[in-house]
């Protein structure tokens, strides 16, 4: 009895776990009548028209970025424009040197770091965010980029570093959008929504109210989303069971995309928890 106990407490420590029929899933998680259940075994039918499987995604308020960063780098065929800028690695540098209030930047389990700390170790989370994409996005074959990514979503240390580099872009995205506001350029309709918070009215709140508690005492509310979609240059596709047959069934962040954006789809069932489903199904893909 033992070994059993045992090992689906390693899996639950998995941060994706291994694919599983996604129609098998559904039956196993959707077993009343209930209308929300009824509703939920729709919503995985539509998908399991496109995908074959699923993989769950550990829930602890940072699985919006698992998922999303997972399913980007499980397709990446080659590095992000906008990673191999030359001064990409110098963004905390340059940011830190026009806006004081960074240094209140919550480090991963470091509260209360001095500048020059924060300064250094979010340099060194945005290095190693490039180092594996690059690594990643030059395995040819599929099964071995696949073992690529099963294996750093298995280091918990580089796994939460790199979600401290998507949360400093997206605060480097929330700064640039919020400046092309104030100097009158015309933003994303979600940029406005996402200062008109009482809790966000202008980046310092937004990092101070928001980005620094995701993982800890929250995760991804719907308007950051976007500011993630933004700040990757992705396209993130979401079924969302629980809209299944409304309009917002399917929801893409930003919902009108640039063309060339990549894009990775997500499942959810409340909006606050994300799986990932895999597999297309062969008629989809021609």
């Amino acid at each position: 009895m033992v070994h059993v106990a045992c090992s689906i407490f390693t899996e639950y420590k998995l941060s994706v776990s291994p694919e599983m029929d996604i129609m098998e899933y559904c039956r196993k998680e959707w077993r009343g009548n209930t209308p929300a259940a009824k509703r939920m075994r729709k919503g995985y039918e539509a998908v399991a028209q496109k995908f074959a499987s699923i993989r769950r995604i550990r829930g602890d308020n940072y699985c919006a970025f698992r998922a999303t960063l997972f399913q980007a780098l499980s397709q990446a065929t080659q590095l992000p424009g906008w990673l191999q800028s030359e001064d990409f690695t110098m963004l905390p540098e340059n940011l830190l040197s026009k806006y004081d209030w960074i240094k209140q930047w919550q480090l991963r389990q470091k509260p209360g770091k001095r500048m020059g700390e924060v300064r250094d170790e979010i340099k060194e989370y945005l290095i190693l965010l490039r180092q594996k994409w690059k690594n990643i996005s030059e395995i040819k074959g599929p099964l071995e980029k696949q073992e690529a990514c099963d294996k750093l979503f298995k280091n918990e240390e580089e796994e939460y570093s790199l979600y401290e580099a998507l949360k400093f872009l997206m605060l480097n995205t929330a700064i640039e959008l919020y400046n092309a506001d104030k100097s009158g350029k015309r933003v994303p309709v979600f940029s406005w929504l996402l200062f008109a918070r009482d809790t966000s009215s202008n980046p310092c709140q937004l990092m101070q109210n928001h980005l620094n508690h995701i993982g800890h005492s929250g995760g991804l509310e719907q308007v950051e989303m976007f500011l993630l979609a933004y700040a990757l240059q992705y396209t993130i596709q979401v079924y969302r069971l629980y809209k299944h047959s409304t309009d917002e069934f399917i929801t893409l962040y930003p919902n009108d995309p640039e063309e060339d954006w990549p894009v990775v789809t997500l499942i959810t069932e409340d909006d606050r928890h994300y799986n990932i489903p895999v597999r297309m199904c062969q008629e989809t893909m021609l």
